[in-house]
């Protein structure tokens, strides 16, 4: 039997849910895999159905775990890449939606600035890594982008080659490196570029832009990332869904 938080304050249903999120954060369960039936969580456990299936529900609410009718439920495969095209018009000269050719630009491992320390909840000057990219379309340049991540969980990037492993970011984290993006919060702001992000962008100092800040976290609600995102703001829409 497996055994769940000791806290007593909390409901037994949402200390499964805690427990749940915290195997899949630990790779239990990987994206688009089946978790354990209800039943087998209840034998697992030694709780009720009705506890296990309120656990579940709250896990699905959140976007984590997603049902399939006579399937069974699944680990939630999020689709990020959708986030660029609900603030960016990116399209070819053709007329066509496409994904931004990814260009690192640079990735070493330093001490952590404040701010960065701050968002991913690490100690003061801890060791991080920083990634500089650059998203290009048709060969001109429309993001960029600096990239945090804490060290230790994320070692391996220092020595990949990033550049052949295709323009997105979360498939390599997972791949490589074992880490698994579950969700994101994202703030969006409008600045005049400085110099340097004006000559990778290659647009004149002190131009409108759009920056996206994006909090990255796993299942079990951990910073992972956090990035600074700038775009031309000639290259900026907002599209929202409100019913």
């Amino acid at each position: 039997m497996n055994a769940l938080s000791s806290d007593e304050r909390l409901p037994l249903y949402q200390r499964l849910r805690d427990e749940l999120a915290r195997q899949i954060a630990n790779n239990r369960w990987r994206p688009g895999e089946a978790i354990p039936t209800e039943a087998v969580l209840a034998g697992e456990y030694q709780l009720s159905i009705g506890t296990v299936r309120k656990a579940i529900d709250k896990l699905v609410e959140e976007g984590i775990l997603e049902r399939h009718q006579g399937r069974g439920t699944f680990i939630r495969r999020p689709q990020f890449q959708s986030s660029l095209f609900r603030f960016f018009r990116f399209q070819t000269l053709a007329g066509e939606r496409q994904v931004p050719e990814s260009r690192i630009l640079n990735i070493d491992s330093l001490p952590a600035p404040s701010a960065v320390s701050q968002a991913l909840g690490l100690p003061p000057e801890a060791e991080v890594i920083r990634l500089v990219r650059l998203r290009l379309l048709e060969g001109a340049p429309v993001l960029a982008e600096e990239i945090w991540l804490p060290k230790g969980p994320f070692q391996a990037l220092l020595s990949a080659d990033l550049d052949q492993q295709g323009p997105l970011l979360y498939p390599i984290y997972e791949a490589l490196c074992g880490q698994v993006v579950a969700c994101a919060e994202e703030t969006l702001t409008a600045e005049a570029v400085g110099e340097v992000h004006a000559r990778l962008l290659q647009i004149e100092a002190n131009s409108p832009v759009v920056v996206i800040e994006r909090l990255a976290r796993d299942y079990a609600g951990q910073p992972l990332e956090w990035r600074r995102s700038r775009g031309q703001a000639s290259h900026f829409r907002y599209s929202v869904e409100i019913r």
